[in-house]
């Protein structure tokens, strides 16, 4: 099978995961800016990990063959101090250009704080002011529907922000039909132990259709799956689904919506 794995946090995983993912049908990956598994305390830590993700990542990828491509940001994970945040959002504009960055992200919520929608109303208006796509983070357990409220309403206050044109991840069963309903593409995280298995991200297919939605990953530091979409696409092909259905969800809609910015080429697997 081919897929695209369009949220995957590769600086956290080793090269044996990049093969892994090749010889399972993999044909582009996809980094959002994330948590580096503690808090960095400077502009120059993000400096330098933009760095990372727009030239060192890519081309450890592309030794295996992989297209690597990056969304920027300061996460909201760090985003409670304004002040760190101001400094890392006014050079985003400096790497915004670099042949592997798809647009800003992954912004919004961690624990719903003041400061975090602050953080994230500015990078909604940097996001507008550059035209760039958008990929959102929704908060985790018994946070995450006040907080993908409160994302979908600074991203609907905006004039310049078009739905179609920023995917809302991690939705799980209580969050995917208000993203959906309000013109937002929706992303499902596969995790082993939180946000979506793949029984369960099949299940939130049966009930709300194949459009504007895909499913990822992520791979980070914690306990997570780099083959996680794959084996989800197994699932559904258990559940009698075929390769046209499946190749949709892995392959075609993420290919769909990334490819509204022009330096996404669509894979030729």
């Amino acid at each position: 099978m081919r897929y695209i794995e369009p949220h995957a946090h590769m600086v956290s995983r080793t090269t044996d995961d990049y093969q892994a993912m090749l010889t399972a049908g993999c044909a582009a990956v996809c980094e959002p800016a994330f948590w580096a598994g503690f808090d960095r305390g400077t502009p120059e830590a993000f400096y330098n990990y933009f760095l990372q993700l727009t030239e060192y990542e890519p081309a450890r990828a592309a030794k295996f063959g992989l297209p690597h491509y990056t969304w920027l940001c300061i996460n909201p994970k760090e985003a409670e101090d304004p002040i760190l945040a101001r400094e890392v959002i006014s050079f985003i504009p400096d790497f915004i250009d670099k042949p592997n960055v798809l647009g800003i992200g992954e912004i919004g919520l961690n624990k719903n704080s003041r400061n975090e929608l602050k953080v994230l109303e500015w990078h909604i208006e940097l996001a507008a002011e550059l035209d760039q796509l958008i990929l959102v983070h929704t908060p985790h357990l018994e946070d995450k529907l006040k907080g993908t409220k409160l994302i979908l309403d600074a991203l609907k206050a905006h004039p310049k922000i078009k739905p179609d044109r920023v995917i809302i991840d991690h939705v799980e069963e209580h969050t995917v039909d208000i993203v959906l309903d309000r013109g937002f593409w929706a992303g499902m995280t596969l995790y082993p132990e939180s946000k979506c298995t793949p029984a369960r991200a099949i299940d939130i297919l049966e009930n709300y259709g194949t459009e504007k939605i895909w499913m990822n990953s992520a791979c980070d530091w914690g306990i997570s799956v780099p083959l996680a979409v794959p084996r989800t696409a197994l699932e559904a092909k258990a559940r009698g689904y075929n390769r046209r259905w499946i190749d949709k969800v892995i392959f075609q809609n993420p290919v769909n919506f990334m490819k509204q910015c022009k330096k996404f080429k669509k894979p030729d697997a």
